[in-house]
This record gives structure tokens, C-alpha cells and sequence, in this order.
């Protein structure tokens, strides 16, 4: 099997719509073996952070001289950048080596039908227990409690913060959303949390207590006795950054760090599309993937923290199942001009329908509707300051377009294309 048919495999598996449940994937990965097994893990959910916070547990346990799998989602430009090993995404040739392989357990398997997501979680199992990590950072896909990644018994849950997001899959309220988060916690394995709702962090420690889970909360008082250097930028990741030195204080007993490995992975932490900063001549861009309102809200706070008085020009594009219309409300005021573009995404809301919005918001401001989101990197090329923002997929082509990672194929990007199905 070559790289570009393992790309057309998982295409071709039925990714289009979430199932809940974690039977498939625990007989596939009993099929090759059950390799989580064999590994250590740190399993981190929640609705805004997650993957932030599993780069900071990864610099830091890597900073420590720890050899650490990385498993996250979306990819932004390569298939690859899900599982990585030290922060090297997967070598194609492993990765087609392991869908092979994998396809064939599939087949000796009647009845069995995964998912793209479950196929992929178990094909990081491989790849990390081939590789002999010491750790495998791993996030969930979505919600937590039925979420493929929940197979596993780790050394400890991170639930990093409840938020409004996928409501029609993980409930209508801050403490449905909570209560799927918290599925991911086990018997008598410690849960650290930075949820700030008061509602959704009761529902935590109640499963928590429920589990005889020692169960830590990072609030305002843990926050202010924070004082290490964060790479990233934003006050969120403070909460982050302390969320994790907190998971890492922790599990000294079991993954020793000392404090000066603590304090040089926070600040040599790197995570793409997270107010992620990039010259181009004399422009500065900015890429974040706010994609709903509390995302919104942080990056806004973060504009006025980091970037007061810049003249910004916005450059969005968006998916037509997530708030697109409250973000523009919040961005197209703090701008000068606005540039909306599709994303290449099924899903995504039309350049002429977001010019709409934006334009609906009263602020005044010029709107021009790119076709495409390189069209709209052409438009801005002369602009000192430009926000990127909207979707992740949106950043990811931007990236892509700036020479960031290898070309990919339209095959490649699709591979993050799925649509959730209400929960039965």
C-alpha cells in the first residue's frame, strides 16, 4: 500500500458522523494486539484548550528527556500531524505500512464497520507502541464518555475547561456537556480540571467522588500563584499552562520532572493556529482557530492584551454547523476592513453569506468577498496586521498557502471532514 492509497482508505471509511461507543474500538484493537496496553497515557478533554494543553504536556515531558506520542485533532495541513512522536508526525511510509495492516484486522472481523476516528485512534495505538514511547499525550475527539479515545486507562484525566460546543451531540446545557467530559474519568485515577463554570465543575467532582478519583481544581487562587513563562499566547493559556505543571507536579512519583524541565517546556511550547504569529515581509498574520463563542471571546481578549491599538484587517472563513454569525459580531468591530472567504469544506458557510453578516452587523466596515482563501491572501498581501480566524480547516489551507508543511491533497484535507449525528 502506497501513502496515497492509505489517504484514499481512510477516506473511503464512514467518518461521516459520530458513533458513540467504544465496543468497535476496543475489537479492533484487541484485533492487533491491544497495544494501549502497553503504553502510558495522559487522556485530556474538554471543549476549548485541549489541544493547547496537550502541546504543554508534551513540550514538558519532552523538555524532561521523556520520548512522548502526541495524538490530537484536526490535522491543519498533514494527515501526519495527528500522531507524532516527539513532535515528528508520522513517516508515510509507516502510515501506510499500519493502515494495511489494520484494514486486514478489519476484514478478519465480520460486522465491524469504524469510523474513520476509530480507525485512526487505533492506528495511533500502533504506531505509538511500535515506537516505544514512554507517554502518549491524548486527546479526545469529542465529548469524552463515548469518545474512541476512552479505551484507554491513563495516568491521569485533564478535563481543561466546559464550554458550548456540539450541543446537538453532547447536550443543551453546561452540565450535560460536563457529564460527557467527565466520562473520561476512571476508577481511583486522579482528575485535574481548570472548568470555571460552577454548574459543569460540580458535575466533575460528583463523578469524581463518585469514582473515588482524587479530583484537583486550578481557580483563581492556583492562577495567582502561577509565575512560570508560557510560550503561547493569551491569557487562557496561563490556565492551561497552569493546568498542566499542576498534572505534571502530580505524577512526579510516576514521570519525574524537576522544576527547571517544568519551566523550559512551558516556554518553548509551539501549537499551530493558536494566536500563532507569522511575518510575511513586513506583515505580521495572525492565525486562530476561534470557532465558537467562548473561542471567540478569548482571542478578543487576547487582541486587546497583546495588540491594543493595532489596525487590524480580518480574514475569516467558517463552518456553516458552528457560530459563525456571533463570531463576526464580536470581530467586525475591532476591525478596519474584513475579508471573507469559503473554506474547502462541504460544511462551510459561503464568502458571500459571511460578507452578509458581517456587514448585517452595523459596524460599518468595508466587507469583500473572496473566492477563495487564496484570493484572500492576495487581497491582504499589503495590510501591516492580519487576523486569520474562523475554522481550523481555514487556518490549516492558509498554512498551507504560506508554504507551512507539505502540499497536500484534497483527499488529505477531507480527511477532517465528518458530520456528528445526534446521540440516540
Amino acid at each position: 500500500m502506497t501513502y496515497a492509497d492509505a489517504l484514499a482508505y481512510l477516506q473511503s471509511l464512514r467518518m461521516f458522523g459520530f458513533q458513540p461507543g467504544l465496543e468497535t474500538t476496543r475489537r479492533l484493537a484487541a484485533a492487533v494486539g491491544n497495544p494501549h496496553e502497553r503504553l502510558r497515557f495522559l487522556h485530556v478533554a474538554g471543549t476549548n484548550g485541549k489541544g493547547s494543553a496537550c502541546a504543554l504536556l508534551e513540550s514538558v515531558y519532552r523538555a524532561a528527556g521523556r520520548r512522548v506520542g502526541l495524538y490530537t485533532s484536526p490535522h491543519l495541513v498533514r494527515f501526519g500531524e495527528r500522531i507524532q512522536v516527539n513532535r515528528t508526525p508520522i513517516p508515510d511510509a509507516d502510515l501506510a505500512r499500519l493502515v494495511s495492516t489494520l484494514r486486514d484486522a478489519v476484514g478478519t472481523l465480520p460486522g465491524l464497520d469504524p469510523t474513520f476516528f476509530e480507525f485512526t485512534t487505533v492506528l495511533a495505538l500502533m504506531h505509538f507502541a511500535e515506537q516505544h514511547v514512554d507517554l502518549v499525550v491524548w486527546e479526545t475527539g469529542l465529548g469524552g464518555r463515548l469518545d474512541a479515545t476512552n479505551i484507554v486507562t491513563p495516568l491521569a484525566s485533564v478535563i481543561t475547561n466546559i464550554g458550548w460546543d456540539h450541543q446537538k451531540v453532547l447536550g443543551a446545557t453546561l452540565p450535560a456537556i460536563a457529564a460527557e467530559k467527565a466520562g473520561i474519568i476512571k476508577p481511583g485515577v486522579p482528575v485535574l480540571t481548570a472548568a470555571a463554570d460552577s454548574e459543569a465543575r460540580a458535575v466533575i467532582e460528583w463523578k469524581a467522588r463518585e469514582l473515588d478519583a482524587p479530583c484537583l481544581t486550578i481557580g483563581p487562587s492556583e492562577l495567582a500563584n502561577f509565575r512560570l513563562e508560557v510560550g503561547l499566547l493569551g491569557a487562557h493559556q496561563r490556565v492551561n499552562a497552569a493546568l498542566a505543571a499542576a498534572t505534571v507536579r502530580l505524577l512526579r512519583t510516576f514521570l519525574p520532572v524537576t522544576d527547571e524541565q517544568l519551566a523550559t517546556g512551558l516556554r518553548n511550547v509551539s501549537w499551530p493556529g493558536r494566536l500563532q504569529q507569522i511575518a510575511r515581509g513586513s506583515q505580521t498574520l495572525l492565525l486562530d482557530g476561534a470557532h465558537n463563542r467562548d473561542g471567540v471571546a478569548t482571542l478578543t481578549a487576547a487582541l486587546r492584551d497583546h495588540f491594543p491599538g493595532r489596525r487590524l484587517t480580518l480574514v475569516i472563513g467558517a463552518l456553516a454547523d458552528k457560530e459563525w454569525r456571533e463570531m463576526v459580531q464580536s470581530l467586525v468591530p475591532l476591525s478596519a476592513r474584513v475579508i471573507t472567504a469559503p473554506v474547502a469544506s462541504a460544511r462551510s458557510v459561503s464568502a458571500e453569506d459571511l460578507r452578509a453578516a458581517c456587514v448585517a452587523t452595523g459596524a460599518g466596515r468595508p466587507v469583500k468577498a473572496a473566492p477563495s482563501a487564496a484570493e484572500a491572501l492576495r487581497l491582504c498581501a499589503a495590510d501591516p496586521f492580519v487576523l486569520v480566524t474562523g475554522s481550523l480547516y481555514f487556518l490549516g489551507e492558509i498554512l498551507e498557502l504560506l508554504g507551512h508543511g507539505q502540499p497536500v491533497t484534497g483527499e488529505e484535507r477531507s480527511l477532517n471532514e465528518w458530520t456528528p449525528a445526534p446521540t440516540p
